[in-house]
């Protein structure tokens, strides 16, 4: 099937940037044959393994062009336990370059990681909305089900007395956790000197997971466990921002075993997954205006070149046991574009617009020098290497940050977000005033069904036009509008539409809702 998805705009930082992103992750595919079936994903680039939580964030990217987004998916519910708990990763390949020569295939779940389940039920939820196979996703349903049920029950992963997930005392949701000296190196176990506490990122994950579980549910006529993962979420959300919230941002580790760690400035740790949250839906727009400034102020503060931290302040050298942990680098104050996509999206979508297209622009800029990518740089700009690094490979085609910055450029610039399955729902927020595009063309799809979705876009002296191509959408318009311009009238080929203005921040847009059989155009005359 030819590519779906085109920009075009006049302008090669975004005309190139989803055709740069394509080629890097088609050179992270890994295909496994196990039981003689085909399990086909996209692998970590620090490891050669197809782990979940890497495959599930890089779907965002590949669902654009990629044809299997089921196998994957399907294999980690085959072999999930009887009582829910879903595995890391899988692999044929050593994971320690000479140290084994067996090609059998591995199998991992690193214990003290406590956001695996969620990203299964996202994982799901990606290969469904991009497919609209609803008899998998019915078929799927239970495993996902028995993996939700598992983290709000099991005492390694529930904390009943505040209701919240928990977890080992990591860096975010990290896989290896703080044991104050009492073991020799990283540590991945949980034992009888495990430090406890709530992290953020985890709860926003199952937020995020609940609502995706009642979306689907609405969907195959389920409604009743709908409403159950609904209200469930609700009181997550509500009991994360009353534990972890400390008017800032939210508080990277909020501890319930205590433990101090010399020399850290844990109250205003900035840990990686306050971008996440964001997009995730947890956060009202204060909090998120509050997030946002909190990064760009850091980035000011610290003259690093990008704020796209892992955490900051960084942990103390040799805290977790590897001395190659020394501030900025890897997971401990690197710079990760998986976190500057996150965090273009989120400035775009609240009222940053300028800085989310900086954002874009300076990714694009670091891709285009010598056409690679890395998972993580230390804060002068230094690309990651296997030298720098606790992990095996340190591979020049990021897929993992790449379609978090893919995410944010499709999603917060180009603005289509699918709402429904296979586009039938569609929020439609061009931000193009932002960039200075006046014209461009956007076309998308996902190649597993053949759905797609598109827009002509037009700014003139006093109007803009919008060119929409779709066979049956429900639409809403969210468009920004230029800078100290207002609507006089909406208009299309049938005549007027109602519409309302909206601010975000200091930036205006159009609010307007419609239904589309064979495409359509709308006329926005300015004042």
């Amino acid at each position: 099937m030819p590519d779906l998805t085109r920009i075009s705009t006049g302008k090669a930082e975004f005309d190139t940037f989803y055709p740069r992103i394509e080629a890097f992750l088609k050179q992270d595919t890994m295909d496994l044959v196990i039981d003689g079936e085909t399990v086909h994903g996209y692998r970590s680039p620090d490891c050669p393994a197809i782990w979940l939580r890497d495959h599930s964030d890089i779907m965002r990217g590949c669902r654009y062009f990629e044809t299997d987004l089921v196998s994957t998916v399907q294999h980690f519910a085959d072999t999930q336990a009887a009582n829910g708990r879903v595995f890391d990763f899988v692999t044929n390949q050593s994971l320690i370059p000479t140290a084994a020569k067996e090609n059998w295939v591995q199998y991992v779940r690193v214990p003290v990681e406590a956001d695996v389940e969620y990203r299964f039920v996202k994982a799901a939820f990606l290969a469904w909305q991009s497919t609209g196979d609803n008899g998998f996703i019915e078929n799927l349903m239970p495993s996902l089900e028995r993996a939700l049920e598992y983290v709000f029950t099991h005492p390694w992963r529930w904390d009943s007395e505040r209701q919240l997930v928990k977890r080992a005392y990591t860096i975010d949701s990290w896989d290896f956790a703080y044991t104050a000296g009492m073991h020799d190196w990283l540590q991945f176990q949980i034992d009888d000197n495990t430090f406890w506490g709530i992290m953020h990122g985890d709860n926003s994950g199952y937020y995020e997971a609940c609502c995706l579980m009642a979306h689907m549910c609405n969907r195959i006529g389920k409604d009743a466990r709908a409403q159950h993962w609904t209200r469930f979420a609700e009181g997550l959300r509500d009991r994360l921002n009353a534990t972890c919230w400390n008017g800032r941002f939210y508080t990277h580790f909020v501890k319930t075993t205590p433990v101090d760690i010399p020399g850290l400035d844990e109250e205003n740790q900035l840990s990686f997954s306050n971008a996440m949250d964001i997009n995730r839906g947890v956060t009202s727009h204060t909090q998120a205006v509050s997030i946002l400034n909190e990064y760009l102020g850091r980035k000011k503060e610290n003259q690093s070149f990008a704020e796209w931290y892992s955490i900051d302040p960084a942990f103390p050298n040799g805290a977790f046991g590897d001395e190659k942990l020394v501030p900025g680098a890897y997971v401990n104050g690197g710079i990760l574009p998986l976190v500057g996509g996150e965090l273009a999206r989120a400035y775009l979508e609240n009222g940053f617009e300028e800085q989310g297209v900086a954002t874009l622009r300076q990714y694009y800029g670091m891709i285009e020098e010598n056409n690679e990518t890395f998972l993580w740089y230390f804060p002068d700009g230094r690309a990651s290497s296997v030298e720098t690094s606790t992990s095996p490979d340190a591979m020049p085609t990021d897929g993992w940050g790449s379609s978090a910055m893919l995410y944010g450029f499709m999603e917060g610039l180009a603005g289509i977000q699918d709402h429904g399955c296979c586009l039938d729902v569609v929020r439609l927020c061009p931000r193009w005033a932002a960039a200075g595009v006046d014209s461009a063309e956007v076309e998308t799809g996902y190649a597993a069904s053949g759905a797609h979705f598109g827009y002509q876009y037009e700014q003139g002296s006093d109007s803009l036009k919008l060119e929409i191509h779709s066979r049956h959408s429900l639409v809403d318009i969210h468009l920004l509008l230029p800078t100290g311009s207002e609507v006089a009238s909406v208009s299309t080929r049938s005549g007027d539409l109602e519409f309302a203005e909206s601010t975000v921040g200091q930036s205006r847009y159009l609010d307007c809702q419609m239904a589309i059989m064979d495409g359509a155009e709308i006329t926005v005359r300015l004042k």
